[in-house]
Formats: structure tokens, C-alpha cells, sequence
């Protein structure tokens, strides 16, 4: 390798496991994402490490599971909301140190106090917003209009100032400000590490009449879903087509994934029925947003580095968000011993077909717990939304024949399913200590 690669992390916000051409969805076509699959490896039991926003971004961004970097909930909107804080280092900081460039363009949502903001995580350049959702063409805070407030919080940023730039979609403001900045990072002789966190297609139900006029053979709802992804998509294109117009592709590697599963909020439907054809699709996996079932954590996971990660693979193997901190740094030439993570480097899982590194992969969610252990997946107290049936508080399955995880096992398989229980109820006892002793009073003290 005759230097060390750029880094393009994206995350997109609430899009389903299904919601891609390359991942199966027929009604609508991501060739832009789909053209980074073909090139490099598309996991097909790629993870979240939680099925909400602020806990899964702070585990893709620290290499932890969302309780040990402090982030277990979504975090609260206002201005004085604490998060992630330079004690638990981001990839960003990881990198910045080895010498890299870091730049992020998009959704934050960890925290607004001071010391949780991009720009004191590992960040030389923030550009987005910090709260959870916000209006696509003023950039207000959702939560802050929908709560019927007379003084609505804007939430446009560039570093420390706030910005104004009312009227423009705001998926399109994350990849020309995106493409600006690689454009001026590369003029440096550093390497750069450029995070592109979209926020669709998270509610509100916003996109632009050209993206909708390519779907008039869909309904309402999932026409104007697959209308915000397209616009995702074209920016995914964008970024990629400037690495090749500056001719570092192949110095760069890309990686993608969903923050979680679609969300069934009625906010997602646009009068706000509960509508079987919902906007976002998790595929056949069962369960969505908020649940630890397959659909609400097993999302979208692409990584391509052309020719170094074999192109065409579809890979098989679980692994999850927390492991691209330490597979990145190890690409950048650092050491993922001086760092306490929970995640592991699966660059041998990419470049020469290996098993996962994983025995285990955990889970939590307010009441749920889970683990998965090979093609076993336990779920304890596992939660679907309103209206769906009620599911055994202890569920077993075997995901390699029943990914929809319909059949529950635990009574068939008594033995692996107590062992699994005591793995996962040990693994929630520690998570929970680590919280009380590290993090607890400070969140307490703030939300």
C-alpha cells in the first residue's frame, strides 16, 4: 500500500433492511449505492448496534456497544442535551491523530452541550445539524414544531455558528457540502476521514418534485419514500463520481450503512394511518424501529475499496457497526489495542473471505436484551408496535432457516436457550454496572 487510504463513512436514517435494489426491494432502484456493492462486499447480516438513532451512531462512531460509550437512548433535543464527550474517543479522533484530515456533513444527534458536539469528538469540520430531525427546507427542529412551540429551535450549523439557508432540501446541502469538502481536502497531502451522515429518510415525509416524478406508479407513502432515497442515492453517486473525477477511488475506502430499522411512527405515513404498504421495508425480517427482532437492527452494511476488498462479494458473516472503528483504524495503521472497544477489525472478513471474529454479538433496548451466537438469535421481552401480537418473552431462532424469526425454538432447545439467556442477562449486568459507574448521573442531570 503505498499510502494510507481516505476514509467515507454514511449513515442513512431509518431505512429498512430492504429499502435498496441490491439488498432485494423491486419497486424502486439505488444503482449509485447498489454500483458500491458490486464493487466491493454487501453483508447480508450486517448490524446496528441498537434499533434507535443516537445509540447506534455513537456505537459506529466509538467502536462500543451503545451503554459503554454512554449514548443508550435517543438523546434529547435541546441545547443543553449531553451525549458522547471526548472521554470515549470517536474514529474521527482515532484517525486525527495518526495524521488524517476529519470532516462530518449531516446528522449528529449526540448531544448539543459543548463538550458533545463534532467539533470536540475528533471532528476539524462539522457541517449539519445536532438534534434528532428537522424540517428538510427550513432546517427547524422537528420536535420543537410539532410540539405546538410559539419559538422554534433552528438547527443548521458550520462549526460553532449557526446558519441560515432557509428553502433548500436539505439531503442535497449534505452532498454538495460533502463534495466541497473533499475537493479541499484533497489538496492536502494528508489523508482525510469524511463522515456523510444523511438523515433521510427519517420523518418528515420531505422530498423534491423531480425525485417524486420517478415513481408514479407507487403509493403515496412509498412513492415519496423511495423518492428520498433516490435523491440518498444520487448523492451517494455525486461523492463517488468526484473521488473518480480526482482520481483517488481507488485510495478511498467507502463504507455504508443504516442507522437502523424503518420506523412504523405514524408520522411515516402521510395522513398518518397505519398502512400495511408503509413507507420503509425491513424485508421479510420481522419487527422495526425500537425492537430487537431482525428487522429492527439488521440493516444495510457496503464496503468497497477497489483493489484491495474483492469486488462482488455478498457476505454472510455477522458483524456489526461497532467493528468499523477498529477495521478502519487498522486500515489507517493504528493500533485497536490502545483503544477500549468493543467491536473487532474484520479486515480478513473482507479481503480474504474469513469467519466473523465475533463469538457473540449483544444487544439492548429499555426492557429487551438479545444475542446472537452463530445462526442462534435469543430475544428476552422482545418488543413489536402497538398492534402487533404480543411475542414470548423468551425467543429462540435459528436465523440460518428462519431469518423472520417465526418460529420460536426455545422449548425445543431448552439447553442452548439457557445458556444463551445467561450469556446475554451477564452481558446486560456488566453493560449496566459499566452505565451506573461511568455515565449515569451525568445523562440524569440533563435530559
Amino acid at each position: 500500500m503505498s499510502r494510507r487510504p481516505n476514509f467515507i463513512v454514511f449513515m442513512t436514517d431509518d431505512q429498512g433492511y430492504g429499502d435498496l435494489s441490491c439488498m432485494g426491494t423491486t419497486d424502486f432502484l439505488t444503482p449509485h449505492i447498489d454500483e458500491l456493492a458490486t464493487g466491493g462486499a454487501r453483508f447480508t447480516n450486517w448490524y446496528s448496534n441498537s434499533p434507535v438513532c443516537s445509540p447506534s451512531r455513537a456505537s459506529l462512531l466509538t467502536g462500543r456497544y451503545p451503554g459503554n460509550a454512554g449514548v443508550r437512548a435517543i438523546l434529547a433535543g435541546h441545547r443543553k442535551a449531553t451525549g458522547l464527550t471526548p472521554e470515549t474517543p470517536t474514529i474521527a479522533a482515532a484517525v486525527k491523530d495518526l495524521g488524517y484530515q476529519t470532516a462530518m456533513v449531516g446528522k449528529w444527534h449526540l448531544g448539543l452541550d459543548e463538550r458533545c458536539r463534532p467539533n470536540q469528538n475528533g471532528f476539524d469540520y462539522f457541517y449539519g445539524f445536532m438534534a434528532g430531525c428537522i424540517d428538510y427546507y427550513s432546517h427547524i427542529f422537528y420536535w420543537s414544531m410539532a410540539d405546538g412551540r410559539t419559538n422554534p429551535t433552528h438547527d443548521l450549523w458550520e462549526n460553532g455558528q449557526e446558519l441560515y439557508d432557509n428553502g433548500k432540501y436539505f439531503t442535497e446541502m449534505v452532498t454538495d457540502r460533502a463534495v466541497k469538502k473533499i475537493r479541499e481536502m484533497n489538496e492536502a497531502e494528508e489523508p482525510f476521514f469524511l463522515y456523510v451522515a444523511y438523515n433521510a429518510p427519517h420523518y418528515p415525509m420531505h422530498a423534491p418534485k423531480k425525485y417524486i416524478d420517478r415513481f408514479p406508479h407507487l403509493p403515496e407513502d412509498r412513492r415519496i419514500m423511495a423518492a428520498m432515497l433516490s435523491a440518498v442515492d444520487d448523492g451517494v453517486g455525486a461523492i463517488t463520481d468526484e473521488l473518480k473525477r480526482l482520481g483517488i477511488l481507488e485510495d478511498t475506502v467507502v463504507f455504508f450503512q443504516s442507522d437502523n430499522g424503518p420506523s412504523r411512527e405514524s408520522r411515516n405515513w402521510m395522513d398518518g394511518r397505519s398502512d400495511p404498504y408503509y413507507g420503509g421495508l425491513p424485508g421479510s425480517l420481522k419487527g422495526h424501529k425500537f425492537s430487537l427482532f431482525e428487522g429492527g437492527i439488521r440493516v444495510p452494511g457496503i464496503f468497497s475499496w477497489p483493489g484491495h476488498i474483492p469486488a462482488g462479494q455478498v457476505i454472510d458473516e455477522p458483524c456489526a457497526a461497532m467493528d468499523v472503528f477498529p477495521t478502519l483504524l487498522t486500515m489507517a495503521g493504528g493500533d485497536p489495542a490502545k483503544y477500549e472497544l468493543d467491536g473487532l477489525d474484520i479486515s480478513d472478513v473482507l479481503m480474504s473471505g474469513a469467519k466473523t471474529p465475533h463469538e457473540e454479538i449483544f444487544w439492548e433496548m429499555e426492557m429487551q436484551t438479545a444475542v446472537r451466537r452463530g445462526n442462534y438469535k435469543l430475544v428476552l421481552d422482545g418488543q413489536l408496535v402497538e398492534g402487533e401480537p404480543p411475542q414470548d418473552p423468551v425467543f429462540l431462532s435459528d436465523l440460518s432457516v428462519d431469518p423472520s424469526e417465526t418460529t420460536n425454538l426455545a422449548n425445543e432447545m431448552p439447553e442452548l436457550t439457557a445458556e444463551l439467556k445467561e450469556k446475554a442477562l451477564s452481558w446486560r449486568a456488566g453493560l449496566e454496572a459499566n452505565w451506573d459507574k461511568k455515565f449515569a448521573q451525568a445523562y440524569k442531570s440533563t435530559t
